[in-house]
């Protein structure tokens, strides 16, 4: 199942109501309740831990958060934890994201929180700049990689025509792990790219959330897959 990930980041755009709306035009454009379109794609919205039960009234499809700290519920104010954003309708979580990087040590505790708490399926990407640093988070066993080359992100220049063969040398990193790529894709044929390469999905932004119809950007997306 090939998967689009959008970050809607602190966006305005992607931020409250407009969240909402966001959120919903992702669902819009699926064929089924888990969020899976008619092209075999799942849709999967990442907001801001404050949206996201407002967004989960909203919406069926599964709603990510951008962070998640691994301290436990208790004494640990202004800390995002696992608890609160399970009861929130979160679904899965970015870690180490290239604007949000946490120690690796950090990123263990995280995914060992996840994993103590099997009751509810949570999902986890962790992020990565580099190959150097991929093959020591891919030790931790994450459910997905993130693969993002930082100075591409936001741009014109997509990680798919800039780095075809790192893709092809992270994918025989990750081996088993679905591995995602993300930075500067921005058009249908990055997406179609990137499939081709053998990646399990991609992360979008700003080419989604900036659009001036992001329903209709999504649409564009899905006409080559």
């Amino acid at each position: 199942m090939f998967k689009i990930f959008i970050n809607f980041k602190t966006y305005p755009q992607g931020t409250g109501e407009r969240a909402v709306g966001l959120a919903k035009a992702c669902e819009e454009l699926r064929g089924t309740e888990a969020g899976e379109t008619e092209r075999g794609v799942e849709i999967i919205p990442i907001v801001q831990a404050a949206d996201v039960f407002r967004i989960k009234e909203k919406v069926k499809i599964p709603v990510w958060v951008q962070h998640l700290d691994w301290q436990t519920q208790g004494t640990f104010t202004g800390w995002q934890n696992l608890e609160a954003v399970i009861e929130a309708g979160a679904a899965g979580t970015l870690l180490n994201h290239s604007e949000h990087q946490i120690p690796p040590g950090m990123i263990k505790q995280t995914l060992v929180r996840v994993r103590d708490r099997d009751r509810v399926k949570f999902e986890v990407m962790v992020c990565c700049k580099t190959l150097g640093q991929m093959e020591r988070l891919i030790k931790l066993k994450p459910d997905f990689i993130g693969y993002e080359v930082s100075e591409l992100i936001g741009g014109k220049i997509s990680i798919t025509d800039a780095s075809p063969k790192m893709i092809g040398h992270a994918k025989e990193i990750c081996q088993e792990i679905p591995l995602i790529v993300g930075a500067g894709i921005h058009k249908a044929e990055d997406l179609a790219q990137a499939k081709k390469l053998g990646t399990s999905g991609v992360l979008i932004s700003s080419a989604v959330v900036l659009a001036s119809d992001p329903k209709e950007k999504i649409t564009e997306f899905l006409k080559l897959l």
